[in-house]
């Protein structure tokens, strides 16, 4: 014989309910069967928002009484045949009347207690396990209604019965032996006490009712049907990645589902594990699925089985040094709790018994703290022991695995792992059979922990990067498109899987939790919200991904500023951005002091030399103990490039404007002509050499006239370009009659730095350098006679992106 039990999701609708009819037929064509049921989904709890309507003396609580009337007739026209429905309806509206009485009854006497509760919510499943048992009989199934408060009997612990199974083995046997009936439907959770009382197993106990009858009836085999394809490595609404596992122990089933995987309620295993009963995790919308099989031994030989979880915890301690040494704290700790019928879920005591640590529900606490308050009121009024510490929004978070014991290194991996995508553990629980390591985490920090683990554990170790980009012009839009280009490189060479998460322009923001797709991120920008930067930030910071990144496309300084906010958020920041390592000496030193601090690192190899790995390789310099003496640099590309084009037969004027329609120049070029560009880059490479230098610091020698210094918009600016025409004819034309060529040329000496237009010699490593290219010059205690160079494409748009690319993988990599 079999035992099969549906859920509340499996018969939520008629459509539903035809499929478990479906899946009845099927399975009785080769065994007898019983069919416990749930109530119709989410029914319970309406009954239970009426019975606290009507006791609180709202009228509303008619309108929840219609809702169920309504929903269970319904129920009734879509699956049994039109003349037959009469009969049917009947006999529901005759349980109808009663509920309805007893919640009349409740609202005239405002009086809701857990006996009464218990009436209310049994009629859910009593009404489901009529209809569906009607609706076979109709689909010409040999069935047979049971009520399973004939059948079980409990203690008058009302809400949460506890079950005397010798009499109730005994009825269930019996009833068995004499049915007749191919399929026998039982209403799942209710049961009655030995007088007749109404009583219910708890929430989730339609699972219990089944495991009950399967091991009365020593069924081959229980198989739970849910709305998923058994117990999974994590919770798939929290984990895309999370796949079913295809074998457990009932050890680390019970493990699992204590820690929140609820596809399986808790107590489930307790009457099936004696008796060796496998039971079956199986999907009503996908009947043909594997599922997950529970055994006394799993064939799955894995460390890990799985990851759960259990939110909305608060962490309670008793701490004094009035504990060291006491023999029966704990007792009176656990018996204050116990009588206020409070659940403890973790507990964690230090070797020097100067603290207790307890995980209990949110809503327990202040009930806890009264208690414990309480019961040590004598030692907290003599300053023994301090009043009971709360500290709510946390979380548990549990590896399970019957085979971890033969494992070396799991706690080690789980604890580094996390630490490593700062999630701060606040207590840790393992017990010494080592089927379970748990650990305490903020709320906020469920979905990356989980995600962080079952990577680890269970994927390929393929690492997700999740990227926030802020600017989708010129440099943001390549960067995109290069990332488009190399997701699957990526993945199978590098093993990691880039993401896309947030895009901004000036005006605009889009999200997109599961990554957006870079074919079509253009429209869907177009047509998405308002950017707010305080959305935007709040937004990444609730997603609290793992791996999460700052992509800083732009030259706003609005947008530097907030670097240190997503920093203290352990967001990395990648950045082409020169502004926030270019302002104050102390805003620069913050950053990275934030970065060591908070795990995320603040990568800005693109603010000198574009893609060239030129900051790279000073910090490796520095790294390796050697010490920088002086630096010599062509570093605007831009400049670079406007001065080797600028010649007798064109205009200063004319290859500005070029420059800026090939994008080798900002927006505003007074930028790059100013030579405030090469200034930040240069201030730059010297506090990455280790010198407290300020942008004031540094000398410049401009070589723009009055008038265009004093522009007071680009049009102006551009305008004097004309007008000083003579001006700039005599910068080339000096140069060119001493055989020399026109270089904007950064220097770091000594501490000191200076940037201007020099003439560049014909021997000199600066003469050659064309187009748009970079070069500096390392002198280093170990390059003291001949530098270390580094040359190449030092501005545009693709360089660039590659720059920012190298960076988001190097956070992969590290």
């Amino acid at each position: 014989m079999k035992v099969l039990k549906f859920g509340g999701t499996s018969v939520a609708t008629s459509e539903n309910i035809k499929k478990v009819i479906s899946i009845v037929k099927e399975s009785s064509y080769k065994d007898n069967i019983a069919v416990v049921v749930s109530a119709l989904g989410g029914i319970t709890d309406v009954l239970l928002d009426a019975g606290n309507l009507a006791c609180s003396g709202n009228e509303e609580y008619q309108l929840k009484f219609k809702n169920i009337e309504d929903r269970h007739l319904q129920a009734i026209r879509e699956l049994v045949p039109i003349n037959s429905q009469s009969s049917v309806i009947g006999h529901v509206k005759d349980m109808l009347n009663k509920l309805e009485n007893t919640l009349e009854g409740i609202y005239l006497i405002n009086e809701f207690s857990p006996k009464t509760s218990d009436k209310i919510v049994s009629f859910g499943e009593l009404l489901s396990s009529y209809i569906i048992s009607e609706a076979m009989r109709y689909s010409e199934l040999d069935v047979v209604l049971k009520n399973s408060q004939e059948l079980i009997v409990t203690n008058q612990n009302f809400s949460n019965a506890s079950v005397k199974f010798s009499k109730t083995n005994e009825t269930i046997s019996h009833f068995f032996k004499e049915n007749k009936h191919q399929i026998v439907v039982l209403p799942g959770f209710v049961a009655s006490s030995e007088n007749g009382e109404v009583t219910t197993l708890g929430r989730g106990g339609s699972d219990y009712t089944a495991a009950i009858i399967a091991a009365a009836v020593n069924a081959s085999i229980l198989e739970i049907w849910t709305d998923v394809s058994g117990m999974y490595t994590a919770n798939p609404k929290f984990v895309k990645q999370a796949f079913p596992i295809r074998n457990i122990s009932y050890q680390e089933a019970m493990e699992l589902s204590h820690f929140g995987a609820k596809v399986l309620y808790p107590p489930t295993i307790h009457p099936v594990l004696d008796k060796e009963i496998p039971i079956c995790i199986k999907n009503t919308f996908d009947a043909k699925a594997e599922g997950t099989l529970i055994t006394k031994i799993s064939s799955n030989t894995d460390a890990i089985k799985g990851i759960s979880h259990i939110e909305n915890m608060a962490l309670i301690t008793l701490e004094g040094s009035g504990m060291i040494g006491i023999p029966g704290i704990s007792k009176r700790l656990f018996e204050a709790l116990s009588l206020q019928k409070i659940n403890v879920s973790l507990i964690t005591q230090a070797s020097s018994e100067h603290s207790i640590c307890i995980a209990i529900n949110n809503a327990d606490a202040k009930k806890a703290k009264e208690a414990v308050d309480t019961e040590f009121s004598y030692e907290i009024e003599q300053q023994k022991i301090d009043p009971l510490i709360i500290e709510k929004n946390n979380a548990i978070i549990a590896v399970v695995g019957d085979n971890m014991k033969s494992h070396q290194g799991i706690s080690g991996k789980m604890f580094s792992t996390l630490g490593n995508n700062n999630v701060n553990i606040r207590a840790i629980a393992q017990g010494a059979s080592e089927k379970n390591i748990s650990a305490v985490i903020a709320h906020k920090d469920i979905k990356k922990a989980l995600n962080t683990l079952h990577s680890k554990f269970f994927e390929n170790q393929i690492m997700q990067l999740n990227l926030f980009v802020v600017g989708v012009g010129n440099v943001g839009g390549k960067l995109l498109q290069q990332i488009k280009n190399q997701q699957q490189y990526l993945i199978d060479n590098l093993k990691l899987q880039v993401r896309v998460i947030a895009l901004t322009n000036s005006k605009k923001m889009y999200f997109n939790e599961d990554g957006i797709n870079l074919e079509n991120w253009k429209a869907k920008l177009e047509n998405a919200e308002k950017l707010d930067v305080d959305v935007f930030f709040k937004k990444v910071t609730d997603l609290n991904y793992r791996n999460s990144i700052f992509v800083d496309n732009t030259a706003n300084e609005s947008i530097s500023k907030l670097y240190s906010k997503y920093l203290k958020e352990s967001v990395a920041v990648v950045t082409c951005n020169k502004i926030a390592c270019s302002s104050n000496y102390s805003d620069y030193v913050n950053l990275k002091k934030l970065a060591r601090e908070y795990n995320a690192p603040f990568l800005f190899e693109t603010n000198v030399g574009a893609g060239l790995p030129i900051i790279d390789t000073l910090k490796n310099l520095i790294a390796s103990g050697d010490k920088v003496t002086k630096i010599q640099a062509v570093l605007s590309g831009s400049l670079n490039f406007i001065f080797n084009n600028f010649n007798d037969e064109t205009s200063f004027y004319d290859v500005v404007q070029q420059a800026g329609v090939e994008g080798y120049t900002e927006p505003d070029p007074r930028i790059d002509l100013s030579g405030v560009d090469v200034m930040r880059k240069i201030l730059i490479l010297a506090r990455e050499s280790g010198t407290k230098l300020e942008l004031s610091d540094i000398e410049n020698e401009s070589f723009l006239p009055k008038s265009s210094l004093e522009a007071k918009s680009v049009v102006d600016f551009m305008e004097t370009l004309k007008t000083e025409i003579t001006h700039f004819n005599k910068l080339q034309k000096n140069a060119s009659v001493k055989n020399c060529r026109l270089k904007y040329v950064a220097e770091f000496d000594n501490g000191k730095a200076k940037v201007g237009l020099k003439e560049i010699p014909a021997n000199h490593p600066f003469y050659n350098l064309d187009g748009k290219d970079n070069i500096v010059l390392f002198y280093t205690t170990r390059y003291s006679e001949q530098p270390l160079i580094i040359k190449g494409a030092g501005a545009g748009a693709d360089v660039t992106a590659s720059g920012l690319f190298a960076d988001i993988i190097r956070i992969g990599n590290i």
